[in-house]
């Protein structure tokens, strides 16, 4: 007998509430009645809710979403609970994991335990060095649950620069309230919008 399979849905719901970072453009979506059907009109940025962030979103001249390759978007994954980190996921907090090159990290923080109702200014971030290390590594994609990898304000800019230099995607605004750590299968593809420098996805995990 085949193993049920299990699809957990880590996507944030796009509606006309949804929170965006200071700045983004807010959703909007209108809905239009015509003779025979209806259709909605949506407007929102390319970095609304979970998305991903491409090279050029951070880098003169890095490569848009158009470039970046799809098999970076599928295959096997590990979430990461550093759920202690308290102001930033350090170095220290991944080190024990042992992440090795071809990776696939999503870190789950204590962003995870508050709801995505407003936007709030203190959520934890990555760390530099630790985007850094990251990077040396050589994984292929990293994900956040929180609207951006950075510090709010901040000036060190490494946690988006270090990783796109290297064309590694980042995911941002992930929904892992309910997701335990460990291995999973993950499924995150950007839309197909040619040059631009992000985009939002759908993303889940899969467990066999």
């Amino acid at each position: 007998m085949t193993k049920e399979m299990k699809i957990i849905d880590i996507s944030r719901e796009i509606k006309n509430s949804t929170p965006v970072y200071p700045g983004n453009p807010r959703v909007k979506i209108t809905r239009h009645k015509g003779a025979t059907s209806v259709h909605s009109e949506i407007l929102l940025g390319s970095h609304t809710a979970t998305h991903i962030d491409a090279p050029v979103h951070a880098l003169k001249g890095g490569a848009g979403m158009d470039k970046l390759a799809l098999e970076k978007f599928i295959g096997p994954c590990r979430v990461l609970d550093v759920s202690d980190a308290k102001d930033s996921v350090k170095i220290e907090d991944l080190k024990k994991y042992k992440i090795k090159k071809g990776e696939r990290v999503l870190v789950k923080t204590s962003n995870s335990k508050r709801q995505f109702k407003k936007f709030y200014n203190d959520y934890v971030y990555l760390d530099g060095d630790a985007a850094d290390y990251l990077a040396r590594i050589g994984i292929i994609l990293f994900g956040i649950d929180y609207l951006s990898v950075k510090k709010r304000g901040g000036k060190d800019n490494r946690p988006h620069t270090s990783l796109l230099k290297k064309s590694i995607p980042i995911l941002e605004g992930l929904d892992l309230s309910k997701v335990q750590e460990g291995r999973y299968e993950f499924v995150g593809l950007p839309l197909k919008l040619g040059f631009i420098d992000g985009s939002p996805c759908r993303a889940v995990l899969i467990k066999k």
